[in-house]
């Protein structure tokens, strides 16, 4: 017998992980909150030989760059090749998780009298275990006169690798917009 309310929790459980957005979070020096505000050209840093090729190749460098590229200029900065006011640098990881949720299909009772009064097989908890990958990208801006970090922003988001090209560079970009959006910090008054 097909039961309506025992389809829609594992359907309930797709949608909502399918909706799973982009976490990010920046932490900056309070004290250089002033600088910050004044930055208008900024360079990249090199990104270091020694890392690992799944992240750290020239596909994945040309789409970091392009998308945080294309929001700085948006918000009026411009990349320079010589005396930049800061320079960035990126870092990239992908880590395995595991998703573990246990559903109950009647909420913690044995019967549902408002589905059927009559119905009184106990209900079995069902638990699903989902592996998926989850990528982090972080930005640094570190000051080119102090060569000290000044700013970092961290995006991390579960990767898709059904997702088409085009795909993965709109979440990317979507990334970097969300990283950059309260960039620079505004002074506290």
């Amino acid at each position: 017998m097909f039961r309506p309310r025992q389809a829609l929790v594992p359907l309930l459980v797709l949608v909502l992980s399918a909706c799973a957005g982009i976490e990010t979070r920046s932490d900056y020096d309070p004290g250089s909150v002033e600088r910050l505000n004044g930055y208008r050209t900024y360079a990249w840093e090199p990104v270091p030989q020694t890392q690992s090729s799944p992240i750290y190749n020239p596909i994945v460098e040309a789409r970091v760059r392009a998308a945080v590229d294309k929001q700085l200029q948006a918000q009026g900065y411009q990349e320079v090749s010589q005396n930049p006011d800061f320079r960035i640098g990126w870092h990239g990881a992908i880590d395995q998780k595991l998703d573990v949720q246990t559903v109950d299909h009647y909420y913690g009772y044995a019967w549902d009298p408002w589905y059927s009064p009559f119905y009184l097989t106990p209900s079995v908890p069902e638990t699903r275990i989902r592996e998926y990958q989850e990528g982090t990208l972080i930005l640094d801006f570190i000051d080119a006169a102090s060569k000290k970090l000044v700013w970092r922003g961290t995006a991390q988001a579960e990767l898709k690798q059904s997702a088409s090209v085009h795909k993965r560079q709109e979440r990317l970009e979507e990334a970097v917009r969300d990283i950059l959006k309260d960039f620079p910090p505004k002074p506290k008054k």
